[in-house]
């Protein structure tokens, strides 16, 4: 005998079901009370309308018959269609219901009720939430529903949890909330383990949401709420467990919803029966489900936080930042440590690399120069300094700032002397190129000294750290300062140890920064040094800002000269290869004069006068001559 169930209040639906061909004549429909309050005495086949908890009386009548289940949803029930990939369509919907069930699936019990479509421990979002309803919204209301998700991480608070798998297996982690799913339900939390999911090898998957921080956790967050973007791997934010039975013990009592309705609190042991439900489903259903029978579980929470620190640390609150662990924080200090100590090793290698700079910028040879970026030690003690600042670590900021004063002081003496006993006395491009600092070093220091500080925290890419002593090229300009020493040129000397001191703010600052984005200093331990330093950078970026502004009027000079055309009378000129040099208060403009013949006095006045009415400013103008013939 074939029993159609529905819940009281569905009438209308059954009535439109009742006159769809499909449907047998000897088919008994009956609201549900009345079904329960009589069973049938012989049963074949069952088939329900109504709602979830509805659905979840009549399952344990068909397990207990064995017998085949089919659903017809409602419309409404969007996300039960799309988790058993039932037909939206009422005819369609019948019929499938109708049909007996080939294969049994998996059925997941949550404290002994009987979950389809997920059970929650705590607060997940958004991997509680299904796709297909958020996929419907616009743009628009897919950004405010990441800033209404994003708006809650306030109130998620870090819980240690005790969890223990069907062999006995016990694992201790921190986590905001837990997910338990059995089938891919197009949830965010399937679509995370979709390849995990099987719905007949009798396991479920927890999958649990764990940020170390406001920014890791935003980044998941648009890339599942706004952008669509399926994750290649799993986010550092989350983890999960499949096995046959998930027994979960929190510290505190965490609140437990099953499919959308609240039952209680936790603890919760989700345990999963296998292939015991013959349940009707579509197609699609096992396109998303596999029907591999892995008895392997499968645990990936390694990378959540499980040490007492990190979990003290989260309890309070999900910081801005994420925190480095102490093995992290006590390897990174042990380093930094031993590389701002002064040491001979340092000064061999600092005196080395200066006389090859040295000798370089005499010869006016890159490669040589970048030979001595390369063997320089100065950016370890910088490092070290920028995170003494960060820390308030008097024994980390007085190494680093006296190994750092001792070697810039021998970086000049070795320079200087160089100079002195070097019979040349000329400014070549590699020398001059080091002495027009502007507000563009300062961004490339900025920007070195966050890769610097990133590849110090990470063993794999240590290596990087010779690119990065390349780019922000620190041993060259004080080189070239202690050459200006040496020549007794008080602006060469000047000009070019402004931009080693530029560098030097620069990197600190930046390295401080990004090692507290890693997690090495709480913010408000960071705070205070990090605002000194600002208060630095600014009192260093007036000149180079100013540097830069006069840059950019050399440029515009440059360029309203160059190719310009003056008729000084009998001869028609050309201007080319314009250059503007500053030397101290003195400004001159370099440039070919392309003429059709020799100048006399009179036209070289005249065109002196030209080239500063052109630029409106008062400078020595120095030409070469080529002769049009």
């Amino acid at each position: 005998m074939i029993y159609y169930v529905y819940e009281k209040g569905l009438e209308a639906f059954v009535d439109e079901v009742k006159a769809l061909e499909v449907l047998s004549e000897d088919l008994q429909i009956i609201e549900m009370d009345a079904f329960l309050a009589q069973p049938p005495e012989v049963l074949t086949h069952l088939i329900v309308s109504g709602s979830l908890v509805v659905i979840k009386r009549v399952i344990p009548i068909a397990l207990e018959s064995d017998i085949t289940l089919g659903i017809i949803p409602t419309p409404d029930q969007k996300n039960l269609i799309r988790t058993f990939a039932l037909p939206s369509k009422p005819e369609e919907a019948a019929a499938l219901a109708l049909e007996p069930a080939e294969d049994r699936i998996d059925l997941l019990y949550c404290n002994g009720e009987i979950v389809l479509q997920e059970a929650v421990i705590g607060e997940a979002p958004p991997l509680d939430q299904f796709e297909s309803t958020v996929g419907q919204k616009s743009w628009r209301d897919r950004l405010g529903l990441f800033w209404q998700t994003l708006s809650r991480v306030k109130q998620l608070k870090h819980t240690k949890m005790k969890i223990t798998v069907a062999n006995g297996n016990e694992m201790k982690l921190s986590a905001v909330g837990v997910v338990g799913i059995e089938y891919n339900n197009s949830t965010f939390a399937s679509k995370l383990i979709a390849s995990e999911l099987s719905a007949m090898d009798g396991k479920s998957t927890v999958v649990i949401l764990s940020p170390q921080s406001i920014l890791q956790y935003v980044g998941y967050l648009f890339k599942s709420l706004v952008s669509h973007l399926a994750p290649s791997k799993l986010p550092a934010s989350v983890g999960f467990i499949r096995s046959s039975l998930v027994d979960i013990e929190p510290e505190r009592a965490l609140k437990i919803v099953i499919d959308s309705q609240e039952a209680g609190e936790s603890p919760a042991s989700l345990e999963t029966k296998q292939a015991v439900l013959r349940l009707k489903v579509g197609e699609k259903f096992w396109e998303r489900n596999s029907r591999e029978k892995n008895t392997k579980e499968s645990i990936k929470v390694d990378h959540l936080p499980s040490d007492e620190e990190r979990i003290s640390y989260l309890s309070e609150g999900i910081p801005l930042f994420s925190h480095a662990s102490r093995e992290q924080y006590a390897a990174l200090f042990t380093n930094l440590r031993e590389e701002g100590r002064l040491s001979s090793t340092f000064l061999t290698l600092l005196i080395l690399s200066t006389l090859i700079a040295t000798f370089g910028l005499f010869i006016n040879s890159s490669s040589v120069i970048i030979g001595a970026m390369l063997l320089a030690p100065l950016m370890q003690p910088i490092i070290s300094l920028s995170m003494g600042v960060l820390r308030h670590d008097s024994a980390l900021l007085g190494s680093g700032a006296k190994t750092i004063a001792v070697g810039v002081l021998a970086v000049l003496l070795t320079a200087a002397l160089t100079a002195l006993l070097t019979p040349i006395e000329r400014l070549t491009p590699e020398m001059a190129g080091r002495l027009s600092p502007t507000i563009l070093d300062l961004f490339i220091a900025i920007v070195s000294g966050i890769a610097a500080a990133y590849v110090k925290t990470n063993e794999k890419i240590l290596g990087s750290l010779a690119g990065v002593a390349i780019a922000v090229a620190l041993v060259p300009p004080i080189a070239v300062s202690g050459i200006g020493l040496g020549w007794g040129d008080w602006h060469m000397f000047y000009s070019a140890f402004l931009l080693f001191v530029t560098n030097l703010v620069g990197i600190v600052l930046a390295a401080a920064l990004t090692f507290t984005v890693l997690g090495y200093s709480p913010l408000h331990l960071a705070k205070k040094g990090v605002m000194i330093w600002v208060m630095i950078v600014a009192v260093v970026s007036i000149p180079l800002y100013s540097s830069f502004r006069q840059m950019k009027e050399d440029i515009e000079v440059q360029r309203t000269l160059t190719h310009l055309t003056f008729n000084v009378g009998s001869h028609e000129v050309t201007l080319d290869n314009v250059k503007i040099l500053h030397h101290g208060d003195e400004e001159k403009v370099e440039c070919e004069v392309i003429s059709t013949g020799i100048l006399s006095a009179e036209e070289k006045r005249r065109l002196k006068d030209a080239i500063l009415k052109s630029i409106d400013k008062q400078a020595a103008v120095i030409v070469s001559y080529r002769y049009r013939l």
